[in-house]
């Protein structure tokens, strides 16, 4: 414990004024346990919902299932929405609602089962989005399949889907009977594991009403799961990041207001869901990132949530959570997005889901969970550009750091770094400064501890390769395996393999399989190590600019 304090007090005194080249050192204790870690990444989304059950979207779900030690929550738009099940970009439809002549509902649960079967089959759960409106039960139904493509205004998307129902009643029926059904289909015990929640973004594109008919839907909407089951899950409102005031307004209604359902007061609310987005930009032919605006939403929200001490231990789920706002947008339309593909989107989401945790515990939020909303995009040209984790079933370097997420086991431990940027500059100024932010979290279970360190800046920059000092305190044994994994141009990066190809839009068999390889998650090396005799070991490497290492030690 005393080489620990030692080497604490020469990370405050290099905390301030380092250079770049300035050795990142890192302390872990594995003596100083801070909790469970709350497996906040462990949720993902995205658009396009037929894309589930076809064959990369199941081979996907397939890979982030296996990485993951916990059930896997998958939230997806459209569930909804009127149309022959065909996907396309910022499209998709189950056909589960139409009516007769008489206007009497057709339910037809056919496509909806599918994609939640193929969750299932894979031990993940739905995050079920409640939405969009089916075209029979639309206020202004007409027109109501888009064709929107990358370049596109993207208010293009919004048509019959977004509007309110005509009948509040039969809207509520077919919410009743689809809940109903998936008891029936999946059993009540499962389904009471689910999350439900209605719509997604009304205060934005995604609601062609006012906010009291918003709240007016979200009302009979939950009177409705909760008739259908008592013990389900609801909540809402999945507003954008800078919506405070709707989601206050929305708070309140829930709380405190006549609900139009059921003509009480207050409506059923089991979680708080909100999105937090960043907002790259193009600098002199350079992608500057802004992890401040991400982190600045999330801590925006938390404040509003924080006024109700009604909602003290109340689940908070962060429904989008993303470096910026469209994945369906490629490079060639907005060239911001070029950070993608390669290890900036790696980096990024290490540095950015470690303040996620800061800001949960600084704020007091039952934070459980941060919806990626990155999925893939079926028979679509290779590394096109799209916010996803693979392309074309060959997964990008981003899907890595959630592989070292689910390596990350037991208890979260003590972990310091000098390079580290402090939470309130983040939010103050982004990662700006010429210093990169090299920071840490590690974790132990009863054979094996696991860091992950990462080195991100704002600006996608090529910069030095950061020397870095590992030391960990306080191990149990004499003699630990230590494995290094990476994430960089060289290690865990099918795009830079692609590139070396010669970046070929119709590779062939066996370059698709070397391109399948490249995109797992690899070690640049594997040794045993002797244990000091205080419990301790220091391993040092080079960790180059927008590049993630998970250090495993094992005995």
């Amino acid at each position: 414990m005393n080489r620990f304090l030692m080497i604490a007090c020469c990370l405050l005194f290099l905390s301030t004024g380092f250079a770049q080249s300035d050795t990142a050192l890192i302390q872990v204790d594995l003596d100083q346990e801070l909790g469970d870690r709350q497996p906040l990444w462990a949720w993902f989304g995205y658009d396009e919902p037929n894309y589930t059950y076809m064959k990369d979207g199941k081979k996907l779900l397939s890979e982030i299932a296996a990485l993951s030690p916990v059930p896997v929550y998958v939230r997806t738009h459209s569930l909804m929405v009127t149309g022959d099940g065909k996907a396309a970009l910022k499209w998709g439809s189950t056909n589960m609602y139409t009516e007769d002549a008489a206007g009497n509902p057709i339910y037809n649960w056919t496509i909806v089962d599918s994609i939640f079967d193929t969750y299932i089959r894979r031990g993940m759960k739905p995050l079920a989005q409640i939405g969009f409106m089916p075209e029979a039960l639309s206020t202004h139904p007409q027109p109501y399949r888009h064709y929107w493509k990358p370049g596109d205004k993207y208010s293009d998307i919004v048509t019959g889907w977004a509007y309110p129902p005509k009948d509040y009643n039969k809207w509520a029926e077919l919410v009743f009977q689809w809940v109903k059904h998936c008891v029936d289909r999946y059993g009540k015990q499962e389904v009471e594991s689910w999350y439900w929640e209605v719509w997604n973004e009304a205060d934005g594109y995604y609601w062609k009403g006012t906010r009291d008919e918003f709240f007016k839907l979200y009302d009979y909407a939950a009177d409705a799961v909760k008739r259908a089951l008592p013990t389900a899950r609801v909540g809402g409102p999945n507003t954008t990041g800078g919506a405070m005031k709707w989601l206050d307004a929305f708070i309140k209604h829930c709380l405190y207001e006549k609900n139009y359902a059921t003509g009480k007061i207050g409506a059923p609310l089991d979680a708080i869901l909100f999105h937090a987005k960043g907002s790259p930009r193009l600098v002199n032919g350079v992608v500057v990132m802004s992890i401040r605006n991400q982190l600045r939403n999330i801590e925006d929200n938390f404040r509003v949530i924080a006024r109700y001490p009604e909602l003290k231990h109340l689940p908070v789920i962060l429904g989008e959570s993303d470096p910026e706002g469209c994945a369906a947008c490629g490079m060639a339309t907005d060239p911001q997005n070029a950070y993608r593909n390669g290890t900036m989107y790696s980096s990024y989401t290490a540095a950015s889901f470690a303040r996620k945790y800061e800001l949960a515990q600084r704020y007091n939020m039952n934070l459980i969970g941060a919806v990626t909303w990155a999925f893939e995009f079926e028979d679509q040209p290779w590394f096109y550009g799209f916010r996803d984790l693979s392309t074309n079933g060959v997964n990008k370097p981003v899907l890595n750091v959630f592989r070292m997420f689910g390596m990350m086991k037991g208890k979260q431990v003590a972990a310091e770094s000098n390079r580290r940027y402090a939470l309130q500059e983040v939010l103050d100024s982004s990662i700006r400064r010429a210093a990169t932010d090299i920071g840490t979290l590690a974790s132990k279970d009863q054979r094996s501890a696991t860091v992950m360190i990462w080195n991100y800046h704002d600006a996608d920059e090529k910069g030095i390769m950061a020397p870095v000092q590992l030391s960990v305190a306080n191990l149990p044994v004499k003699n630990v395996k230590l494995t290094h994994y990476r994430i960089d141009d060289a290690y865990s990066n099918a795009y830079e393999h692609w590139k070396k190809m010669g970046s070929p839009q119709q590779p062939t068999a066996s370059e698709v399989r070397e391109l399948e390889r490249s995109g797992q998650l690899q070690s640049i090396e594997s040794k045993n190590v002797n244990v000091r005799g205080d419990g301790s070991i220091d391993t040092r490497f080079a960790l180059p600019r927008q590049g993630v290492s998970l250090i495993k030690l094992e005995w």
